[in-house]
């Protein structure tokens, strides 16, 4: 099975070439309209809250929020990618603390979280093309997120952040090397690569999930999934600054896998880990992400904002 995989993991890299082939693959007609279309919005404590679409280059639309602060200037920028089965509610509430430090932010749904008619079918092993439309889908509406921002006066071009888990901080890896935009990125418990989540994985529900697929249709999926391997990106981030965020009570990959995505990670870079799991549930998660994202976007209130709002109880 091992050397099935990769041998398939080393077509897959013969398919999608270098970095070029990449930027091919995931490239877009960034002057085409947004057409962004406002759903509802909301204000509160000096921040608004819209509740928007825009016009996705793949098809259909792309639901996302997208959280500011209320005045003039000119504010950093933070595109977010939820967790692979989550949706662009998870870092909300991380965005409305950024809003009132000051940044502008865009979180948006993946196309398999999104309503008909502009929803895909999530990932289904047994039609890894398909599939993998999806996620080269949810890569390009990430970087249509980032001109979302751009194309707002309010945003200043040179601070723009990145922020994802999981799913998210491999789109991330991936976006660091093919689009050079933003200062910095977090990246939150990111599997190197499609190997160690489908294949090598001793999580017990995963282990029972993968015999219920016919004998080489897993690892034909991985074939497939390996041309958007993380750990294959991440090198080529350089000199974009890079946090990455593990646990160490993880489930889905070792100490070893995380360990190496972090190493082939070549310009600067910081690992911290956390005593919880997957989920990186754990408060100080969050507070060392607002002192990164204070540090290099230059958000002078972050850490004290989001040490009230700790402080802070809901009647």
């Amino acid at each position: 099975m091992l050397a099935l995989c990769l041998s398939g993991a080393r077509v897959a890299q013969a398919e999608l070439g270098d970095m070029a082939g990449a930027r091919r693959l995931l490239a877009y007609a960034a002057a085409a309209p947004l057409d962004l279309q406002v759903v509802s919005s909301s204000e509160h404590d000096g921040i608004t809250i819209q509740d928007l679409t825009f016009a996705s280059p793949k098809g259909g639309r792309v639901p996302a929020y997208l959280v500011a602060p209320v005045g003039g200037g000119l504010h950093p920028g933070v595109v977010f990618g939820h967790w692979g089965f989550g949706n662009r509610t998870e870092f909300l509430a991380e965005a409305e603390l950024l809003a009132e430090a000051g940044a502008v932010s865009i979180l948006i749904d993946y196309p398999w979280e999104r309503p008909a008619p502009w929803r895909r079918e999530a990932p289904i092993i047994a039609e890894p093309e398909k599939s993998f439309q999806a996620y080269v889908q949810a890569i390009v509406d990430l970087r249509r997120a980032f001109d979302v921002l751009l194309a707002r006066p309010d945003v200043e071009a040179r601070k723009i952040a990145y922020v994802g888990h999981s799913y998210g901080a491999q789109w991330g890896a991936v976006l660091a090397a093919v689009d050079r935009r933003m200062k910095t990125a977090v990246l939150m418990a990111g599997v190197p690569d499609a190997a160690t989540l489908y294949l090598d994985a001793q999580e017990p529900g995963l282990v029972e999930w993968r015999k219920t697929f016919p004998p080489g249709q897993m690892e034909k999926f991985v074939e497939v999934f390996s041309r958007l391997d993380a750990i294959r990106f991440v090198p080529e981030a350089n000199p974009i600054p890079l946090l990455f965020q593990f646990a160490r009570r993880e489930r889905i990959m070792s100490e070893a896998d995380m360990t190496r995505y972090f190493d082939a990670a070549k310009g600067p870079k910081s690992i911290l880990w956390y005593d919880t799991g997957h989920e990186l549930l754990d408060p100080r998660a969050q507070a060392d992400r607002a002192a990164w994202l204070q540090a290099h976007l230059g958000l002078k209130h972050l850490t004290r904002l989001l040490q009230k709002r700790m402080r802070q109880t809901t009647p």
